[in-house]
């Protein structure tokens, strides 16, 4: 009882400061309990309808390309995964994507891939400015991984919007653990704060439950994000994949990711939030739970159906079938059930919107 007490306060106290000390988020990880949930999920829901109401934004994600020149332990599109089954999409693919995506009312686009060095910069310059011309109303979101500035800026320039790229952890010896000696866990950050000086809408994120991780590295992480003042905050549980050295591990909770969602919500009150796919496939209902826990973001998948079953970051991933239309159709059912409203605009940061 005492415990539940403490957490109380502490979730009353971020509710009050938009902080915590790090002793205290770590507290109250650690002592996560349905009661505690409960608690701070009242809140973080009041405070997402302060800012957003009952809305729910939707973002076209188009994974173009599952090939990538890294090898991170955790990712099934990982360089060494031969039984990866790899494809690029062309300019025209993406682009018809785009359109599809528009006539279901996105009005945001989310071009995602693997590090791949096939699509190079004038390539990227090239779609990025068709996809503008063509909607002009629309926002872009990139998130194609670690760049020079001198890229990031090209990109920005030709007209990119946004730019997620996930810290996955603020704990540098836990980012070493996750990844291959070559990836280095300064640049990563290094590339979030090129992004923000540029001037890019910037996204970033965490695994929840990933190998080795602490409620102290998770303390970190919201540390982090406090200091940084992204506008986006992409998390999931961790899912183990088959063809990763990290497929025996076990995956992470959708409790504790919701948990996380909503100290989130506390700490960055104007923050866009997914309940992400990644949460949809652990849970039936999964992404409910994330927009009741204080999200307010979901992504559809608008990439060809004969390519969704191969960008396979993790095991067992949903609606890898469906088509473009079905997945809309199907969230905005989704988000109505539990009296929230999917909207059709470009879904800005409520301190972008005028």
């Amino acid at each position: 009882m005492i415990k539940i007490n403490k957490s109380f306060f502490l979730i009353d106290k971020l509710e009050q400061d938009n902080s915590l000390t790090l002793s205290e988020y770590e507290y109250l990880i650690s002592n996560q309990s349905e009661e505690t949930s409960e608690y701070l999920f009242e809140k973080s829901r009041a405070l997402r309808e302060k800012y957003y109401k009952k809305d729910v934004y939707i973002r076209g994600l188009i994974e173009f390309s599952n090939y990538c020149k890294n090898d991170c332990l955790y990712c099934g599109i990982r360089r060494s995964n031969k039984n990866a089954e790899r494809y690029r999409l062309t300019a025209d693919e993406i682009l018809e994507c785009c359109s599809d995506g528009y006539q279901l009312g996105f009005r945001t686009f989310v071009l995602q891939s693997g590090e791949d060095p096939y699509y190079t910069d004038d390539m990227l310059v090239s779609i990025i400015s068709s996809i503008k011309n063509s909607f002009p109303d629309c926002a872009l979101t990139l998130s194609i991984g670690e760049k020079t500035y001198e890229q990031y800026k090209a990109y920005f320039d030709a007209g990119a919007d946004r730019y997620l790229l996930r810290h996955e952890t603020a704990n540098k010896e836990h980012y070493d653990k996750l990844h291959p000696d070559n990836l280095s866990h300064d640049n990563r950050l290094q590339c979030l704060y090129n992004l923000k000086e540029i001037g890019y809408q910037v996204g970033t994120g965490f695994m929840v439950g990933s190998p080795y991780q602490t409620a102290k590295n998770l303390a970190q992480d919201m540390l982090f994000l406090k200091e940084l003042q992204p506008h986006m905050i992409g998390i999931g549980p961790f899912i183990s994949h088959k063809d990763t050295p990290f497929s025996q591990e076990q995956s992470g909770t959708m409790e504790q990711t919701l948990f996380m969602i909503g100290l989130i919500r506390l700490t960055l009150p104007q923050a866009l939030i997914p309940a992400t796919t990644a949460l949809g496939t652990i849970h039936p209902r999964g992404r409910e739970k994330g927009i009741l826990a204080g999200a307010n973001v979901v992504m559809p998948n608008l990439s060809p159906t004969s390519v969704r079953k191969k960008y396979m970051l993790y095991d067992n991933k949903i609606c890898t079938g469906d088509e473009s239309a079905q997945c809309r159709l199907c969230l905005q059912r989704r988000m109505e059930s539990i009296g929230y409203r999917i909207v059709v605009n470009k879904g800005d940061h409520a301190s972008l919107v005028k």
